[in-house]
Formats: structure tokens, C-alpha cells, sequence
């Protein structure tokens, strides 16, 4: 059995709860709520019971959705972590604007419960600050979120974004306005994020309790004890720069092997970073010659012509040999492009 303790700071929507109030709040949600406030009353149902682990969706980011067991000290351990590497401290205010049916809002609870946080819940939207006029200490939010809110980010004092990677422009934007604000890094699997960095830095820092490595294809491998029994081996590309900081550079299943020179996907896409205002991935195709060639793919209900100005930021082999364009990207649960299922869609793998 599983005791869960509930900080006695805690409070949700500006109300305190001991664990016999809560439960009758969550079941209300569940009974009564909109979509967003039947998934927390569930999330709460589940972790205010007497098993040890809760069970996650995955997104779909890099496979098939699905359904993995978390332990709950596992998920305390990674709020207290954040708690300690950002300075929380009971009685801060934070805010829940993303869905509590997967880890990152899941999270943004547990942490609340656990150090202490006054939480407000609002449904997800582009623009979560507008929903009130509050200031907050802490926030999590996704790149879309963020750009949508720049008028009034000036309400936090950290905030972290993950979800998606977080491109140039937006990075660049938020620093001229003096934001602090951090990517993360992190998975399912690793109860959330395990490594942020600051967007004016280059490396992620990992969190406290955690160690890094990498193995024969250079993909990063996390030693998480507090997190995972067994070290969780990734398809990220890293450098690492020391003990408790890593460069990420690509997916290990995106790298595309053209002539023999191995490329990211990811790198030649912040390259294109204001170049293309549609959205867009780089991807490979086989090629007789090259093996892999580089392709464009842009979602667009008509095709256009790019011109070559668009990728003079390219090395020689950077730039594209051939450009697709489709109507609407193929997404994951959480909205994310699907880069496979769209590359199927299209025909090209």
C-alpha cells in the first residue's frame, strides 16, 4: 500500500484540502467537470489511492502510444528535484494550463501536492495568461503557448517549456525581453523532464540525482535512481560537455546518411528558422547515389516555389534535393508533427 502525503500548503484553485476533500473534489470533476477537469479528477482518483505507481499515455512523439506504469515515489522524487533545482518553496504560486492525461501535466500536480504549491487549473488553450490577471512563480507551457502569451509573460518569474522543440526565433524573442525561462528535457519514461537549460545556453544541466553517458551510437543513457531502477537508453543524440551537462543534437532515427555524411534533421531545420513561415520538417529519402537524400516537407494546401535564398544558411549537402508539400501534417496525441506518419502519407517512405 501507498501512503500519500498532501503538503499542507497545497491548494487548488485557492482552496486548501486534506485527502477525504480532495477525493470528493475529484470525483465531482469526474461526475460534473468539463474534458480537461474529468482527466485531473481522474489523475487525482489514481494518485490518492492505495497503489504504488499510476498508469501514463504515452505521446506517440517517437512510437505507438501507450499505457506505461509509473511509480509515484518515482514521480515525487522528480518534483522534489525540480523543487530543489529551481528554488521552490511552499506557498509559491504555479499554473496548470496544459492537460492532466499526460506526464507534464500530471506533473505540474504532483508538484504542487508535494511541495507545497498553490496551484490554479484552467483549461488548455493557446493563451493560458489570459485567463486571469494573476502572477505566478512557476509555469510550464508548451512553444505554442508561449509565442501566443509574450504580452504577459512578464506574470512569471520561471518558466519551462517542453513539449516541442523550442525554435530560434521564440528563443531569441524571449531573451530580448529578459524571460527566464528554460527548455526541458525529458520523456514519459523519465517522469517528466530530467535536464533543462537556460534558452540563452547552448547544453542542458540535469537535474540533482541524476547521471549521464552515452553509448556506441553516441545516444544518451540516463542513471536515474530515484526515477528508474535501470538506466533508460534514448535515441538522442548528445555531446556531452560534463558530468551533468550534454549538447543534444538529434534523433538517432532521424539521422539521414547522405554520401556518407551523417546529418540532423533537426540542426538544418534552425537553419530554416524564419526562412519558412509554414510549417515544415527536413527528412531523408533513398537515393541511388547518395544512399539518403535531403528532402523538404512543408505543410501547405497548395504548393509554392521556395526560393534558393531560403537556404543560403545550408552547407553544399544541407540543402535540399527535392521539396513535398501536404495539406495537413499527420500529429501525436499531444499535437506534436509525426514525421513518419506523414512521410507515409505523402509516399515517401
Amino acid at each position: 500500500m501507498m501512503s500519500i502525503n498532501i503538503h499542507e500548503q497545497f491548494k487548488l484553485n485557492n482552496l486548501g484540502y486534506s485527502k477525504e476533500d480532495l477525493i470528493k473534489k475529484a470525483i465531482f470533476f469526474i461526475e460534473n467537470g468539463l474534458d480537461y477537469e474529468k482527466h485531473l479528477g481522474q489523475f487525482l482518483m489514481d494518485w490518492l489511492d492505495d497503489r504504488s505507481f499510476v498508469s501514463v499515455q504515452t505521446s506517440g512523439t517517437t512510437g505507438t502510444p501507450k499505457l506505461i506504469y509509473v511509480e509515484k515515489k518515482a514521480m515525487e522524487a522528480s518534483a522534489l528535484a525540480t523543487g530543489i533545482f529551481f528554488n521552490l518553496k511552499p506557498g509559491d504560486k504555479s499554473l496548470l494550463c496544459m492537460s492532466a492525461q499526460y506526464i507534464a501535466g500530471k506533473m505540474m500536480l504532483v508538484r504542487a501536492l508535494v511541495l507545497g504549491l498553490e496551484l490554479d487549473v484552467i483549461a488548455p488553450s493557446a493563451t493560458p495568461l489570459a485567463a486571469n490577471s494573476n502572477y505566478y512563480d512557476f509555469v510550464a507551457m508548451v512553444p505554442m503557448q508561449v509565442a501566443s502569451s509574450m504580452e504577459d509573460l512578464y506574470r512569471v518569474k520561471t518558466i519551462i517549456i517542453g513539449g516541442a522543440k523550442l525554435d530560434s526565433k521564440l528563443s531569441l524573442q524571449l531573451q530580448s525581453l529578459g524571460i527566464k525561462a528554460y527548455e526541458t528535457y525529458g520523456m514519459t519514461e523519465t517522469v517528466s523532464h530530467i535536464a533543462v537549460k537556460r534558452i540563452q545556453d547552448d547544453f542542458f544541466k540535469v537535474l540533482p540525482d541524476v547521471t549521464i553517458k552515452t553509448d556506441v551510437r553516441n545516444c544518451l543513457i540516463i542513471d536515474a535512481p530515484k526515477i528508474s531502477k535501470e538506466a533508460i537508453v534514448t535515441n538522442d543524440i548528445v555531446e556531452i560537455i560534463s558530468d551533468n551537462a550534454f549538447k543534444w543534437l538529434g534523433r538517432f532515427d532521424n539521422v539521414i546518411n547522405s554520401g556518407g555524411v551523417k546529418l540532423f534533421p533537426e540542426q538544418i531545420e534552425n537553419k530554416l528558422q524564419s526562412k519558412i513561415e509554414n510549417r515544415y520538417f527536413i527528412s531523408g529519402m533513398k537515393d541511388e547515389r547518395l544512399g539518403q537524400k535531403v528532402i523538404l516537407v512543408i505543410e501547405s494546401n497548395s504548393e509554392f516555389k521556395v526560393h534558393d535564398s531560403v537556404f543560403e544558411k545550408l552547407e553544399r549537402f544541407e540543402i535540399p534535393k527535392a521539396i513535398f508539400f501536404t495539406e495537413k501534417f499527420e500529429e501525436t496525441a499531444t499535437n506534436k508533427i509525426n514525421r513518419k506518419a506523414t512521410l507515409l502519407k505523402i509516399g515517401v517512405v
